[in-house]
């Protein structure tokens, strides 16, 4: 084990290329082989830099032939550097499956950080960064889709999508249809010439994207529910069972007496004395 190689996941540009690192130009160079997304993307960036490390492909349509091989490459010594189109890899990509392999093999896996494009969309998108989650591309058939949208409507946490092009039109609808008219931050070209951010709402994105055909890729960010309506909601929901329903919920649960109530009264946004004065009649 001593002898195996390196793997790194190394981060490339998302798109101007003065944003790579001292470390990552050094590594790329170092590097006995490249395990590439697509080879001839990335040869043009080897080729900025006058890098001549040979290319290995590896994408989501070959990675389990080719992590094989490049596992075995790394155990028998060689230092391989995985990189993705653009940005970090490991991230919406089937790196997450080549580092899984070569962690299960003892082989020592790095990373040579640098941009990636949800971060990088999100601190410039003028939504809540304090909390946030990221979903990365949704899926392409639109029952699946409305399912994650549908698990993220109360999401209180900003969330982070990147979308095509062609399927950004249909993704704002179902956005709306199940987010609701959110606040949103459409971004696309960032870090290029012609970066945009546009802070806006659901249905304004909409309006601007009926009227003008999406090009580039974007990243949407969207803000997360406002927990005050959610607790609202939340409240609406429970006052719709009576006190003593809503008692045998959590007595059910195998809470105590004294444990119910006080549940029932923060779901219900009310005090305790108050429930306790319902169900024993102000005694």
């Amino acid at each position: 084990m001593d002898s195996y190689g390196i793997l790194t996941l190394c981060a490339t540009p998302i798109g101007n290329l003065e944003d790579i690192t001292y470390r990552a130009v050094r590594l790329l160079k170092e590097a006995h082989f490249i395990a590439a997304e697509d080879t001839r993307h990335t040869k043009q960036l080897l080729n900025h830099f006058e890098i001549n490390t040979r290319l290995i492909s590896y994408h989501e349509h070959n990675k389990e032939e080719k992590g094989k091989q490049i596992i075995e490459r790394l155990k028998e010594g060689s230092n391989i550097v995985l990189v993705t189109d653009a940005g970090t890899p490991g991230i919406s990509d089937p790196g997450e499956d080549l580092v899984k392999l070569a962690l299960e093999e003892g082989i020592t896996v790095t990373s040579a950080p640098g941009a990636v494009a949800g971060i990088t969309a999100l601190i410039i998108s003028g939504q809540s960064t304090r909390r946030f989650i990221f979903e990365g591309f949704l899926p392409s058939n639109k029952k699946e889709r409305v399912q994650v949208l549908d698990n993220l409507k109360d999401e209180i946490r900003t969330i982070i999508l990147y979308e095509a092009p062609h399927r950004l039109l249909k993704t704002l609808e179902t956005l709306h249809e199940t987010l609701g008219n959110r606040n949103i931050t459409v971004t696309k070209e960032l870090t290029k010439r012609y970066e945009m951010v546009f802070k806006t709402t659901i249905e304004e994105a909409i309006h601007k994207y009926t009227e003008e055909d999406p090009r580039g890729e974007y990243v949407l960010i969207i803000a997360g529910k406002d927990i005050k309506e959610l607790q609202e909601e939340t409240q609406k929901e429970w006052t719709s069972l009576s006190i003593e329903e809503h008692m045998k919920v959590y007595r059910d649960k195998g809470m105590d007496e004294k444990t119910a109530m006080k549940q029932v009264a923060k779901d219900r946004g009310v005090g305790k004395r108050e429930i306790y004065a319902f169900l024993h009649g102000g005694s």
